[in-house]
């Protein structure tokens, strides 16, 4: 059996990235995006994601990648072994996995689905656009790819065109939550707190609620001002200490980035003497 058809590229945050994220939607330009916020899992957040621990994944590396290299043109031992190495964070070896079975099937949906996914994560955005448009058809949209396009086209920084694409997606699976957490984040990286809340908790609203949700409603209201309800949302996952620590974090960017916005004193020169 093959893998589930294109598991979502998503902006899910940990709470060990709500220092990217934030600075990203402060408008802070001192920080660069990282590939996991372009929907990369790193490996525990995909297992938790899959329902699959490391040590399976690991497994999985060792058996489909033995079968892969005695038959690389089998094309569901090929989509496990590239989705094995993309949970176990080794792009550069699924990319190329994934490059040369696209070559033996081109028009295959599923591997070009499965090939740009794996060319986003490794950060090659124009090429996963381009893969990406090519693994589904208009008259047969699939929202998972719909959505993987939104959150290529976030990285990139065209954020109204990534909203569309979320929006399209939302038309064909309405209030599913993984989309409705990329275009959250994506309001808020375009600097529209409110939307960007408003989004979240539409999101926050399935049950059960992934945690990395609701940790995305945590930062959204943090980067609000309202600190200590990011603290109260963000501790419904986290240990207390941990959530403290985001939101304190959270709480001097903030601060950080409203002075660099306030007026800057003029200098005067000292008056001369005659």
């Amino acid at each position: 059996m093959r893998p589930n058809q294109f598991r979502p590229a998503r902006f899910l945050a940990s709470a060990s990235l709500l220092a990217v994220i934030a600075a990203a939607a402060a408008g802070c330009q001192t920080i660069a995006p990282t590939a996991e916020t372009t929907g990369t899992l790193p490996s525990a957040a995909a297992a938790a994601a899959t329902g699959s621990s490391d040590a399976a994944w690991r497994r999985d590396l060792d058996v489909y990648g033995a079968q892969y290299h005695a038959d690389p043109t089998k094309v569901d031992v090929a989509l496990h072994y590239a989705q094995a190495l993309r949970a176990t964070a080794q792009r550069a070896q699924a990319v190329a996995v994934l490059e040369r079975l696209s070559m033996q099937n081109p028009h295959d949906k599923i591997v070009l689905g499965e090939y740009g996914r794996a060319l986003a994560e490794a950060g090659d955005y124009e090429q996963a656009l381009d893969v990406l448009g090519r693994a589904h058809s208009p008259d047969q949209p699939d929202w998972h790819i719909v959505s993987a396009q939104g959150a290529v086209l976030d990285q990139l920084g065209r954020h109204a065109e990534a909203q569309q694409y979320y929006q399209t997606a939302l038309k064909i699976v309405p209030n599913e939550p993984t989309v409705l957490s990329n275009l959250g984040l994506s309001y808020a990286l375009s600097k529209d707190l409110p939307n960007a809340e408003a989004t979240l908790r539409r999101a926050a609203e399935h049950r059960p609620v992934d945690p990395r949700v609701r940790q995305n409603l945590a930062l959204v209201i943090g980067l609000q001002g309202r600190f200590a309800e990011a603290e109260q949302i963000a501790g419904a996952d986290l240990p207390p200490d941990q959530a403290a620590a985001n939101v304190a974090y959270l709480r001097k960017m903030v601060a950080r980035n409203n002075d660099s916005h306030k007026p800057k004193p003029v200098a005067r020169a000292a008056a001369g003497t005659s």
